[in-house]
């Protein structure tokens, strides 16, 4: 099984890059997966000129192939004007359309204060719905305040074990001979009186 990071951050070293590396121990230590990264900074010039020419460059298809064979996906972007970066945004809009469909993907992000946070859930959750994605249930945000702080592991843990288990298909199906969901209509008939 393999598990990509997507990291938009710019600096080394970054706090997104950080968020990233602390997701995917925890989500590979509940699967064992082999954990690549994907440093967009290292693929900027790539990008663009894929947009200006139409043919993504060698690193960048490579990146683009990875993403795409990948079982589960942990993106984590630096807010930038109260959303993702561009660079971030331009990487997905590089990939084949049906990249990500079906695809388990944690959503993350990195800000200098806690008011961003809603970023997951105006931007990123969309973007990845978008693209046909499964979006794991908890994202996780990071405030400068959240390092070191009470909480953060905790949003990582549970985030990472979501992607677990889609990721190894155990919330995607039903379990063999669980309770059958009785219609309204027919508890209701079950009350009348017979005879």
């Amino acid at each position: 099984m393999k598990l990509v990071v997507v990291s938009a951050g710019l600096s080394v070293p970054s706090s997104t890059r950080l968020l990233g590396d602390r997701l995917a121990a925890a989500a590979a230590g509940r699967t064992g997966a082999e954990v690549e990264v994907v440093e967009l900074r290292d693929l900027a010039v790539e990008i663009a000129h894929n947009f200006t020419g139409g043919f993504p460059g060698r690193k960048l298809a490579a990146a683009q192939d990875t993403v795409t064979r990948a079982d589960g996906l942990i993106v984590v972007t630096p807010v930038f004007s109260a959303s993702y970066s561009g660079l971030f945004k331009s990487f997905f809009d590089v990939l084949e359309q049906d990249a990500l469909a079906g695809k388990p993907v944690l959503v993350a992000a990195t800000g200098g204060t806690a008011r961003h946070s809603l970023v997951l859930e105006h931007a990123l959750r969309p973007l990845f719905a978008y693209l046909k994605a499964v979006i794991v249930p908890t994202g996780v945000y990071a405030a400068s305040e959240d390092w070191g702080a009470e909480g953060l592991d905790g949003r990582v843990e549970r985030a990472a074990g979501e992607l677990a288990a889609l990721m190894s298909g155990l919330s995607t199906t039903k379990a063999a001979g669980a309770e059958r969901l009785v219609p309204f209509a027919e508890q209701l008939a079950a009350l009348r009186p017979t005879g």
